[in-house]
């Protein structure tokens, strides 16, 4: 049976994510090791699947915030690390369901695992991790983080099933787009960070202050991840731009740039987005537009706007390294290139 035995980041220059990741670093270990040993089965291609993607690397931010969470929150024992296994479970099983209704051919940079394993394999291996998930949730014996982990695994489903509603519809509102990004991204940010303190028995106030961090801070991630897909400096970087553009997903700076733009420019993005009549020379025209309208810079402000509530929603915490950390991630989300 193979098994993948190392699935640490990437080394980069430091970030505000590294300096967080290092506050929890024994936490994280342990929960490394839950995930290795939670994705072994008797069947061969179960832990091979699960493996190539969780080896694929990624920020890893989802389990962070739990860890953070739980421990900004005081908690001194272990179910924490369960329950930030569970989110980078819920996480991968999500990604691997994405990747085959896209039919994207790549994730991270890497072959995505439905091009290596085949589109059956990848759903089945993503029911599988589900379903690992909620072994480990019944483990805590919490009902409410069984609630609360199980009710964002269904807005999750419900968010992308409204992304099959708005993809290559020009006509999608920026509201539409935003309740579509909440379900399918920040609700999970939002139940990491909000077990955290329930795991912890903190009061409902503190639960629900880390349950808005969590839901804003993804809203502000999803936003930036929009806005790179459309990014020179991504192309620069030399790494993947345009998948959504090629797809048709309906994203924020296509929505402003829609609205914003005269007859002309609109038959261009219903040509491109709802035929997805796409020629050579097409992403590029997409972006000068773009520019035009400063689609990507508002959505970009958009996003700093979410993070600003992020950062108020911390406001009930006492000061320390790790609210200190949470609060830089913030910047980091917003900020970054990657």
């Amino acid at each position: 049976m193979a098994v993948v035995t190392n699935f640490e980041p990437k080394r980069r220059k430091s970030t505000p994510l590294d300096d967080l990741t290092a506050l929890v670093a024994e936490d994280l270990s342990a929960v490394n090791q839950i995930i290795l040993d939670r994705m072994q089965s008797q069947v061969e291609m179960i832990p091979q699947l699960a493996g190539y993607l969780i080896a694929a690397g990624g920020k890893r931010l989802r389990p962070v915030l739990t860890l953070a969470a739980a421990n900004m929150c005081g908690y001194q024992g272990e179910h924490h690390r369960l329950l930030a296994a569970v989110v980078e479970f819920i996480h991968s099983a999500t990604l691997l369901h994405d990747d085959v209704v896209d039919e994207s051919d790549l994730r991270r940079g890497m072959a995505s695992a439905n091009a290596v394993f085949g589109n059956k394999a990848s759903v089945l291996v993503g029911d599988f991790l589900f379903s690992r998930a909620f072994e480990m949730m019944v483990e805590v014996q919490s009902l409410d983080v069984l609630r609360i982990l199980s009710g964002a695994s269904a807005i999750i489903a419900e968010g992308e099933v409204l992304q099959l509603r708005t993809t290559n519809d020009t006509e999608t509102s920026e509201q539409a787009y935003l309740e579509v990004i909440k379900g399918k991204t920040a609700e999970l940010f939002a139940a990491a960070c909000r077990v955290g303190a329930v795991v912890a028995n903190r009061p409902q106030a503190e639960e629900m202050a880390l349950y808005d961090y969590g839901m804003n801070l993804g809203i502000a991630f999803q936003l930036v991840d929009d806005v790179l897909d459309y990014s020179a400096l991504q192309a620069k970087l030399g790494k993947t731009v345009g998948d959504d553009f090629r797809e048709g997903k309906i994203t924020l700076p296509v929505v402003l740039a829609f609205r914003r733009g005269n007859d002309e420019e609109r038959a261009f993005w219903r040509r491109v987005m709802e035929d997805l009549d796409q020629k050579d020379g097409d992403l590029e025209h997409a972006q000068a537009l773009m520019a035009r309208h400063n689609a990507l810079k508002d959505t970009v402000e958009r996003a700093r706007h979410y993070g600003s509530i992020a950062r108020d929603s911390l406001g009930l915490f006492a000061e320390g390294p790790i609210k200190q950390a949470l609060l830089e991630v913030i910047d980091f989300v917003i900020d970054r290139d990657f």
